[in-house]
């Protein structure tokens, strides 16, 4: 068993390395959307989280310790929008028990498909001690939307799509799965079930089975 910290500190923010939002590449809209992904992936995978003031509504310049953070940023719907979606990654990080319940432990995490080079799309399963307890997580690091995309699963059943890192109360362009998807008994990745997906742009996806899971 192992504890881990997953931490984009004061120290990646000082000393001119630039804020986080500047390190993002692209115009503005990318930048805000390969912000909001790598905080899903970050908060998707086990160990607790730090992140340090003013990354989480993307302050443009460096912290610095004699001045105060740049809240009036939080009146401009980019920001406002990445600030939404730090809340609602906290609000999911405390409500779902397959994120923290086996954090420190080899069976809270499974990769589905890390091989995917070709379209740069990762996807992986959080689990906690309850066997039914999952959630499925499918990062789309480019721009390009990723229709029909098909996803391994463990079980059958409806799952529903939990959070959506380009919904367009985030900021984002608004692409998704109209709430859920139906899984297939095709195998995918080793899994019996598949769910056939559109993964957004520089998005993170998250879905949930439903009670009436088919094993």
């Amino acid at each position: 068993m192992e504890t881990f910290v997953l931490p984009l500190s004061h120290d990646e923010v000082v000393y001119g390395k630039g804020s986080m939002i500047r390190k993002m590449p692209g115009d503005n809209w990318r930048k805000f959307a390969n912000l909001r992904l790598l905080y899903g992936y970050m908060f998707g995978h086990p160990g607790k989280k730090l992140l340090f003031m003013g990354n989480d509504f993307g302050q443009w310049s460096e912290w610095n310790h004699d001045s105060s953070l740049e809240w009036n940023l939080l009146d401009n719907p980019e920001h406002k929008t990445l600030h939404r979606w730090v809340r609602d990654l906290n609000t999911i990080l405390r409500g779902e028990p397959a994120l923290y319940e086996a954090d420190s432990e080899s069976a809270g995490f499974e990769w589905i498909d890390c091989n995917d080079v070709a379209r740069s799309v990762l996807s992986f399963l959080r689990r906690g001690r309850d066997p039914h307890e999952m959630l499925l997580f499918v990062c789309n690091f480019t721009p390009v939307p990723r229709h029909n995309y098909r996803v391994g699963a463990p079980c059958g059943g409806y799952w529903k799509e939990v959070l959506n890192g380009d919904a367009p109360l985030y900021g984002g362009s608004g692409q998704g799965n109209m709430g859920g998807v139906e899984a297939s008994p095709l195998p995918v990745h080793g899994r019996p079930w598949s769910l056939n997906i559109t993964a957004p742009p520089l998005a993170v996806v998250v879905f949930k089975p439903g009670t009436g899971l088919i094993s």
